[in-house]
């Protein structure tokens, strides 16, 4: 990782789904226009970046995540223009856009696979992987067969709609299996830096990477993958250094040394991050167990040199909302937690208001069990909650039916909302950079059943004891140093002396040690 954009240090992200964020031109859909109209409700919560999930042109079977031309924004979205202009206010008021990059695959439609289906030799032959026979599928993975005259089967990454991209085998072991280095693997990373390319020199700031771990196929511990980023990383030094880059991988030893600057931490796999949101006993519920999230994060953060580049997301829109499962001011300790870790904290629309995970919706674009978390952003008490002028019946998805459901409306003039203590803590985040991203973490108490949460923050001369107890029982912490101001507290005051600071339940506190 030879660049770094310095405004990531800093960085807290706003995720946004496009289809539901607001509707300016009155056809049920989000649009492009309604993120710009909406910038600077997200300046003034604190958020500094957003990252759109994908807004390019799809036949819409996967929400987007099938493209079918990335180098066009789907027209119920609007225009390229309108992106620009989004890119361009963006800057103007200090913020920056990390589109949504989906590597892997594409979507059948498109037309390097319709190109690649043909049974004559041509470009895009080898642009996905496909076995030499329709009777051999690829091992380990889905795949469409019988669909053109060409003789053989094509890997799918996800649906069946998606075709994956060819970026080679690390270890080629069938005589159809391409090597990392062979024409047709060279030629997709050459468009997908076409892609960006494309893109940066129009204003984007960067890319989440979609299943960016994946790309390279029999890859023993990501070497190939790793190796496949490295080379593009030092394609966007030499062009774009200061494309920020953030990778929907979950091993961040890996994709820092790919030349990502910052790694999503995972809702599946080894993380243990819905041990803290998401399971029948949730940390932050108050009757959970975070040791085991706290042993994994520690088991990363040291595998990745202790740089501490996890971005830990309040949700997004692929799981239940935040809300499903924490309740009450617990959510206020949820974030308390998440906007005093390392890394870029991204917060998923609506989650600031304690938006709803909308149960019995039928599935939307794929979006099967996600649709609840896929709702309308409910912006005020007019009709639609104000995302849309639209028929009711015309939306992408119902609004929450809730006749209670939380506004951003009503949060914004409400002192001792979720919304108002968010836009707290991040004020508090941005005022120290202990704090904030790069800033170093040593656990001192893991959150074991009944216990808090506490770590110690530190950059240069500065730091910060923090501690979040979503538990019942106060608890006396050790501080690991002389506490002296309290910069932020929630809840019931703690008790501090010397060297310790006993935590009341149901309440977070941020002190600075001398």
């Amino acid at each position: 990782m030879n660049k770094r954009p310095e405004w990531l240090d800093s960085a807290v992200f706003y995720e946004i789904y496009p289809q539901s964020f607001k509707d300016t031109d009155g056809d049920g859909i989000g649009n492009i226009n309604g993120i710009t109209e909406k910038l600077p409700y997200i300046k003034e919560l604190g958020c500094t970046a957003i990252w759109i999930n994908p807004c390019f042109d799809s036949p819409f079977g996967d929400a987007g995540y099938d493209v079918r031309d990335y180098l066009k924004v789907a027209p119920r979205y609007g225009t390229n223009d309108d992106l620009v202009r989004l890119f361009d206010e963006a800057h103007r008021l200090d913020m920056h856009i990390l589109l949504d990059l989906v590597p892997g695959h594409t979507s059948w439609e498109h037309p390097w696979f319709r190109e690649s289906m043909k049974a004559e030799r041509n470009e895009f032959t080898d642009r996905y992987v496909w076995t030499d026979s329709i009777w051999e599928s690829p091992e380990g993975y889905g795949s469409l067969r019988g669909i053109s005259d060409r003789d053989g089967s094509c890997a799918v990454n996800f649906f069946t709609h998606q075709p994956a991209l060819n970026y080679g085998f690390y270890k080629p072991s069938r005589p159809w299996q391409q090597s990392m280095d062979s024409e047709g693997a060279l030629a997709t990373r050459e468009a997908m830096k076409d892609v960006m390319r494309f893109w940066l020199s129009k204003g984007c700031d960067g890319f989440r990477v979609d299943m960016a771990g994946s790309l390279v196929k029999n890859d023993e511990d990501g070497k190939g993958t790793v190796a496949l980023w490295q080379d593009i990383r030092a394609f966007l030094d030499k062009e774009f250094p200061e494309a920020a880059m953030v990778s929907e991988w979950g091993e961040p030893r890996q994709s820092l040394a790919g030349g990502f600057h910052m790694d999503f931490l995972l809702h599946f796999g080894e993380s243990h991050y819905n041990d803290l949101f998401r399971c029948a006993k949730p940390y932050f519920g108050g009757e959970g167990d975070a040791s085991a999230f706290v042993a994994k994060y520690i088991d990363s953060y040291e595998r990745s040199e202790r740089k501490g580049l996890i971005c830990i997301p309040s949700g997004n829109h692929d799981m239940d909302r935040l809300a499903k499962h924490i309740k009450g001011d617990n959510r206020k300790l949820a974030f308390a937690f998440l906007l005093s870790m390392p890394g870029a904290p991204y917060i998923y629309y609506g989650d600031e208001i304690g938006m709803n995970y909308v149960e019995g919706l039928v599935s939307k674009e794929g979006g099967y069990n996600r649709t609840g978390s896929r709702s309308p952003m409910q912006w005020d008490s007019t009709a639609n909650a104000g995302f849309s002028t639209a028929p009711s019946e015309k939306l992408y998805i119902p609004i929450d039916p809730d006749p209670a459901r939380p506004t951003a409306e009503a949060q914004l003039n409400d002192a001792g909302s979720l919304r108002s203590e968010i836009k707290k803590l991040i004020c508090v985040r941005q005022a120290h950079k202990a704090l904030q991203s790069l800033g170093e973490i040593k656990f001192l108490c893991d959150g074991a059943y009944g216990k808090p949460l506490a770590y110690i923050r530190s950059s240069g001369e500065e730091r910060i004891f923090a501690a979040i107890n979503p538990t019942s029982a106060a608890c006396e912490l050790n501080a690991g140093g002389k506490p002296g101001e309290i910069i932020y507290s929630f809840g019931p005051e703690p008790e501090i002396t010397e060297d310790s600071v006993t935590i009341k339940g149901g309440s977070a506190v941020f002190v600075k040690l001398s």
